[in-house]
């Protein structure tokens, strides 16, 4: 079965195209190539600001968390699910260079016959703490409340969003404007920060529907049929071969499989704002590698080819998935990072101290590839499974 087939029929898209394909001709902002759209300085009309409003969720990283706490009691992956659905907000925002006075709301919509207070409470509790935490690194949050409501007849377990808006001066913008000769350094996704607790598998918030029905027991199917969609074929609901609980041994750590999938979405803010303060003119882009994966950039470009041929060794975590899986290399690298999920294009002679400040935050680093001039926009990876090519309008 091929891997484009799988994901039609579980309802999901690697690519977006009829996604993209409805906004295609919708205005795209004052700067196209910007990561985010940024619009006039509707709230100030000042001309020397811009606003910003970026809207995301967990996505179906829920469902996995729905499994893993009824099938534990483990409260702590709500932690995770409120993580996940803030960065993948503040995150992309932050490759515009917007990392501070933040506002941010919540829109949660759960069914109240299978999620109780305490989730609700959780998520709520964790997004305070993850606040808190940033404002240590000099990047303020404010919390504006949001809705939380009780919507089961369309909502089959629970769905984790957030808005954000942000105001700053033009001046002060990444654009990007990714140039030919171009280095890329990559920031890792796996690993443990100084401000991550545990071990991070690197999942972030993309591919979950692929890697849950792929790496796990068929036995959840019966189980929990509220995780899932019932109109997805039978035979491809949870066909891998773990248990939630199964463990894995990484880094003298024994991490639980679904804990190891559940990972937090890690967040390259602290590491941005010390980048952007410093570094800031010399940046010619920053690409958050979330939907589209290894080649999300190939969006942002202008008749250039990214071209990634010093990857990082692809982690534990997505070793496991494609092997569950089978998934092809070229559509892994499609799907989900595969070990970094933070690039910086820049002139060779300032990456080193880009590596030099992810290190300092116990973020592995390195340069993973250059830019050169071509006819149309591709991105090209070469791996140790495969080179890949990748194609953009």
């Amino acid at each position: 079965m091929s891997d484009q087939f799988k994901y039609d029929q579980r309802g999901v898209s690697a690519t977006k195209d009829e996604v993209h394909a409805a906004i295609k001709n919708l205005d795209k902002g004052l700067y196209p190539k910007a990561f985010c759209k940024i619009l006039p300085d509707i709230a100030g009309a000042d001309p020397e600001y811009c606003n910003l409003m970026h809207a995301d969720t967990a996505g179906t990283k829920t469902s996995l968390a729905y499994l893993y706490w009824k099938e534990t009691g483990d409260l702590s992956v709500w932690e995770g699910i409120a993580q996940d659905a803030i960065i993948m907000n503040l995150d992309d925002m932050a490759c515009v260079g917007c990392l501070d006075e933040i506002i941010l709301s919540s829109t949660i919509g759960r069914n109240k016959n299978l999620i109780t207070g305490e989730v609700i409470s959780t998520i709520i509790n964790a997004t305070v703490k993850l606040v808190e935490q940033l404002k240590t690194y000099g990047i303020n949050v404010h919390l504006a409340g949001g809705e939380t409501a009780d919507v089961g007849d369309i909502v089959r377990t629970i769905d984790v969003g957030y808005t954000a808006f942000g105001r700053l001066k033009r001046k002060d913008l990444i654009v990007n404007d990714i140039k030919a000769g171009d280095v890329i350094v990559g920031m890792a996704s796996y690993g443990k920060s100084t401000y991550e607790d545990k071990y991070n598998g690197g999942m972030g918030s993309n591919g979950l529907t692929s890697a849950r029905h792929d790496v796990f027991h068929a036995e959840y199917r019966d189980k929990y049929p509220d995780s899932y969609d019932s109109n997805t074929p039978k035979d491809l609901i949870y066909i891998g071969s773990q248990k939630l609980t199964d463990t894995i041994e990484i880094d003298g750590e024994t991490i639980p499989i679904g804990k190891l999938v559940l990972s937090p979405t890690r967040t390259y803010l602290p590491v941005l704002k010390v980048l952007i303060d410093e570094l800031g003119p010399t940046i010619n882009g920053l690409i958050h590698c979330t939907g589209g994966g290894q080649s999300k950039v190939g969006k942002f470009i202008d008749n250039k080819r990214v071209i990634k041929n010093q990857l990082f060794p692809v982690p534990p975590l997505f070793d496991m998935i494609q092997r569950e899986s089978g998934t092809s290399w070229k559509e892994m690298y499609q799907v989900f990072n595969m070990g970094h999920r933070m690039e910086v294009y820049l002139d060779e002679k300032h990456a080193q101290r880009v590596i030099d400040i992810a290190q300092s935050f116990g973020i592995e680093a390195q340069l993973i590839g250059h830019v050169e001039q071509h006819t149309g926009n591709a991105v090209r990876i070469e791996s140790p499974y495969g080179n890949f090519d990748y194609e953009f309008e």
